[in-house]
C-alpha cells in the first residue's frame, strides 16, 4: 500500500506542478521516478522517453501509465494515469472559471509569461543531461553531428520528432545485431 501511495504522490505532484503541458512535465517525472523515489535510472528514463515519443498522445500520461504499471503493475498503472491527470481536470475548472472574467488583466498576463521562462530553463536542463548521456555512448562528434542533424530535419524539413525517433530505434536494432553478429564471426 506504500508503494502506491507513493506513485500517487509522485505523480499528483507532477500533474499539480507541469505547468505548461507535457513537455513541462518531463522534467517533474525525471526528478520523482529518478532522483527522489530511485525507481529507475536516467539510461532507462531516457528510453521510455524516447518510445513514449513515438506514441500518439499525451507524453506524461503515456510515461505515468508506464512508470506506473513498471512499478506497481495494474493498479499502479490506474493509480499513476488518475493521480497526473486528476490535477490538471480540477485546476483547469478551477482557472479558467476564475480567470476567464480576469483574462484581460495585467496581472494575469504576467503570471502567464512569467512561467515561461521557468519552464524552458526546465527543459534545458533536461536536454543538457540527455545530451551529456548521450556523449558518454556516442562521444562528441556523434552526438553532435545527431543533434544538428536531428535539428535541421525536424526545424527546417518539418519532419515530426516521433517519425526521427523511431527511424533511430529501427537503425539502433538493425545496426546493433548487424555489429554483435560481426563480433561473433571475428574471433580474433
Amino acid at each position: 500500500m506504500k508503494l502506491q501511495w507513493e506513485i500517487f504522490i509522485a505523480f499528483f505532484r507532477v500533474g499539480i506542478f507541469g505547468y505548461g503541458g507535457g513537455p513541462a512535465s518531463i522534467p517533474l517525472v525525471q526528478k520523482e521516478v529518478v532522483e527522489r523515489y530511485k525507481w529507475m535510472d536516467n539510461d532507462e528514463f531516457g528510453d521510455i522517453l524516447a518510445i513514449g515519443n513515438t506514441l500518439p498522445g499525451p507524453i506524461a500520461t503515456k510515461m505515468a501509465g508506464y512508470i506506473g504499471y513498471r512499478v506497481g503493475g495494474y493498479l499502479g498503472m490506474l493509480n499513476a494515469i488518475m493521480a497526473s491527470i486528476v490535477p490538471t481536470i480540477i485546476l483547469m475548472i478551477l482557472f479558467l472559471t476564475s480567470l476567464a472574467a480576469y483574462k484581460d488583466q495585467a496581472w494575469v498576463q504576467g503570471m502567464t509569461h512569467g512561467v515561461l521562462p521557468v519552464v524552458g530553463v526546465m527543459m534545458a536542463a533536461l536536454t543538457w543531461q540527455f545530451f551529456d548521456k548521450g556523449r558518454e555512448g556516442l562521444g562528441w562528434v556523434k552526438t553532435s553531428a545527431l543533434v544538428i542533424i536531428s535539428l535541421i530535419i525536424i526545424e527546417f524539413l518539418g519532419i515530426h520528432p516521433g517519425i526521427i525517433i523511431a527511424i533511430l530505434l529501427a537503425y539502433a536494432l538493425v545496426g546493433g545485431k548487424k555489429k554483435s553478429t560481426e563480433k561473433e564471426a571475428d574471433p580474433s
